[in-house]
């Protein structure tokens, strides 16, 4: 098909306002899905973006003779930018979203060796840390290819603590990661076996072995963790890193997928203090903190859970300012959440959310979000968690780096 009679085909559609179900009974269903999800998104870009109907519909019959060609298409440096931030803004698990607007987004889709993609890591990871003053960022790289698998970095984030365990059953560092880091060794890393060792990067191109990469120990900012009262926390040698960056979740924009997209914001005192530190699956601080503050860790009644979390969530908060580390608590992210919704309303757009999620694991009903009502619905563009690229390597018992 031409590209001037589906302008013109696409002109109907739009008028009609049918823009979702162009030409289904042109396209196979796999291309059908990618121009439905591709129209959806240039009547977004039209709608938010002062995008010219004109220039939407020449750019639709583009996109239909691409994915009629090829089965997909190439988005445009425009395209990509916005389809990030609106990524965030449509994150049902995320409470920091009113700077989803602010979003620093590296395109770097023309990179094509894993050894190319861990040198623009680091210098993500120097751009985004900026000495403590973290910026939110995003770095998208080549998008998944149709039947083929895409680039994988295995990594949940950028930055995570082995787990190592050791023989008596205890663990030192991280139980969460354990399964990781045995894969690591597996490729033939060896840790300094401390509380905090920082993981390799594992990454994955298309159709290659996975490829372990060393982060530079000098871009890694990490902050000790101190308590502005009570001298023996520094003697705990606890640190959390600076950086929290997602690296294991596909960016979904127009029908496109980005499977290696690694974005950042900056932490929430409650992510550290309370789940990492805090969980009992995690590094389980709690009872410790609760019997160097003297209470009573035998009876609930005494509440020292309650009382040991608030002070090590006392200790990051003042960890993070006095290292001048951007870091946010979570009554303050609360009303962030609130006035974003406020705005978008302004703007006749709903703000949806994961109500168990975005709620504060701390105090929860002290803060605003707990007492608004969220609908947690998926829009796109929009980020999905993956399938952890190992699992079927343990199925088969087989290294990953050598099967």
């Amino acid at each position: 098909m031409k590209v001037k009679p589906l302008i013109k085909e696409c002109s109907n559609l739009f008028a009609a306002d049918k823009i979702d179900n162009l030409l289904t009974e042109k396209l196979n269903s796999n291309q059908d899905s990618i121009i439905s999800e591709a129209a959806e998104y240039l009547k977004l870009l039209h709608a938010e973006q002062n995008i010219s109907i004109e220039d939407i519909k020449e750019r639709l019959a583009e996109i239909y003779c691409s994915v009629e060609q090829t089965g997909t298409y190439w988005q445009t440096e425009e395209e990509i930018i916005y389809g990030a931030k609106l990524a965030w803004r449509n994150s049902t698990r995320c409470i920091g979203r009113i700077f989803w607007n602010t979003l620093i987004v590296r395109d770097l889709r023309h990179l094509s060796t894993a050894e190319e993609i861990f040198e623009a890591i680091v210098e993500h990871i120097k751009l985004a840390t900026n000495g403590g003053n973290i910026k939110s960022m995003i770095s998208i790289f080549a998008p998944k290819q149709p039947g083929k698998s895409g680039i994988r970095i295995w990594n949940p984030l950028l930055f995570r603590y082995a787990g190592y365990k050791q023989a008596d059953g205890t663990i030192i560092g991280d139980p969460e990661q354990i399964e990781l880091t045995e894969i690591c060794q597996k490729m033939g890393w060896e840790g300094e076996g401390t509380n905090f060792d920082i993981l390799p990067l594992i990454i994955q191109m298309p159709g290659e072995k996975p490829q372990l990469f060393n982060i530079p120990k000098d871009v890694i900012l990490e902050v000790p963790i101190t308590h502005p009262e009570l001298p023996w926390f520094a003697e705990l040698g606890l640190k959390w890193h600076a950086l929290p960056s997602v690296s294991n979740h596909s960016l979904e924009i127009g029908g496109v997928s980005y499977s290696a997209a690694p974005f950042n914001g900056w932490y929430m005192s409650t992510e550290i203090a309370t789940r990492n530190f805090g969980d009992a699956h995690r590094y389980n601080l709690l009872p410790i903190i609760g019997e160097k503050l003297g209470l009573n860790t035998r009876s609930k009644l005494s509440l020292w859970k309650d009382r040991a979390l608030v002070e090590l969530n006392a200790a990051v908060l003042h960890s993070f300012a006095i290292n001048r580390v951007s870091i946010v608590d979570h009554h303050t992210a609360s009303e962030q959440l609130i006035k974003h919704c406020d705005r978008e309303l302004n703007q006749d757009r709903m703000v949806y959310g994961d109500w168990g999620v975005i709620v504060p694991p701390m105090s929860p009903s002290t803060t605003k979000v707990f007492h608004r009502e969220f609908e947690n619905r998926i829009l796109k563009p929009n980020f999905f968690p993956q399938p952890d690229p190992w699992k079927g390597f343990k199925r088969a018992e087989k290294c990953p780096f050598h099967a």
